[in-house]
């Protein structure tokens, strides 16, 4: 026969509640978990193709053309539509400002410069628009629609501050969310080519003789690297002794 099991006193059960209800506290927090934002720069600010307006602001000249300066940016604009354009171009002419014949003589050379530049004259489209301020230089804006990178967050947003003593997340030793914003726009502002952020260029032709000299280079086991000749030529025997 088994002997009965005998019951726990209750200022016993008291004692071992009493040690249970700390314990109880040191359960895993199930509310938060992890980082509130991501951690990697490159997924808090993605760089982002999108076809996008590049515009070229020509200022009217007095009867005299366009200067060597703004000649050279509208040819540098012309080569950037022929290699990237993805429509017209539009020239935005403006109106009211009294300078009608030098905004004619302005417009007369862009065309001019832009024909020079292989860009043939109906691909110029010319509307007007006025200046929201007739007391400033009048310009002729250029503008066409290409593929370009942009960050698609906006920078400057502040969504936590850096450090509070009121919010124990903001001690924590994590990237606030603007770092690498700035990287991330200067980035898509500098590349040549959009496409290099989506996909790597294809290789070129190799060089048939760098490779055959190099190869025979190797079963001779030579240095199979090029060779610079260097001028010996001294700075004291360049610049000449009396």
């Amino acid at each position: 026969m088994t002997k009965p099991a005998t019951l726990l006193p209750p200022l016993r059960l008291a004692a071992l509640a009493a040690v249970a209800l700390p314990l109880a506290a040191c359960g895993a927090d199930r509310i938060v978990t992890g980082a509130t934002m991501p951690q990697d720069y490159r997924e808090r600010h993605p760089i982002a193709l999108a076809d996008a307006a590049k515009t070229l602001d020509v200022f009217v000249t007095r009867g005299h053309g366009l200067d060597p300066r703004q000649r050279g940016d509208l040819r540098d604009f012309a080569l950037d539509y022929r290699r990237t354009g993805k429509s017209g171009l539009t020239a935005y002419v403006p109106t009211g400002t009294g300078e009608d014949a030098a905004v004619a003589s302005t417009l007369g050379a862009i065309r001019q410069t832009l024909s020079e530049a292989g860009v043939p004259g109906r691909s110029l489209a010319v509307a007007s628009y006025r200046p929201a301020d007739p007391a400033l230089a009048s310009t002729i804006r250029l503008s066409y629609r290409a593929l370009q990178a942009r960050v698609a967050s906006q920078c400057g947003e502040w969504p936590a501050d850096l450090a509070g003593g009121a919010r124990l997340a903001t001690w924590r030793n994590e990237p606030h969310w603007n770092l690498g914003c700035a990287y991330q726009a200067n980035l898509a502002a500098q590349v040549a080519d959009p496409l290099d952020l989506v996909r790597a260029r294809p290789e070129t032709r190799v060089d048939t003789a760098k490779r055959l000299n190099t190869i025979e280079k190797w079963r001779k086991s030579q240095d199979p690297s090029t060779q610079y000749k260097q001028d010996s030529t001294k700075i004291n025997q360049a610049v000449g002794s009396n």
